[in-house]
């Protein structure tokens, strides 16, 4: 696909052929890992962070700390 792509006259096809070519190797190391994926830490370590925003300025870190050790109990979206 890449030559063939990178050689059209289509410039949506020429930049995503070149999307594909710098990601590469994060592409084929998925597939040498039987689909390894840190998407599930990186979703939780988004959630602790808006978490950790929604909390600014409260006092009770041993408080923060059990809600984080909750947020993997939790079937919403965490908004506000």
């Amino acid at each position: 696909m890449g030559k063939k792509a990178a050689a059209s006259d289509v410039n949506m096809l020429k930049q995503f052929s070149k999307t594909i070519a710098a990601h590469r190797s994060g592409i084929l190391a998925y597939f040498d890992f039987n689909g390894l994926s840190t998407g599930p830490l990186e979703g939780t370590n988004n959630k602790i962070k808006t978490l950790h925003k929604m909390a600014y300025g409260f006092r009770d870190v041993e408080f923060f700390k059990l809600k984080i050790m909750a947020l993997h109990e939790t079937n919403y979206v965490l908004v506000g």
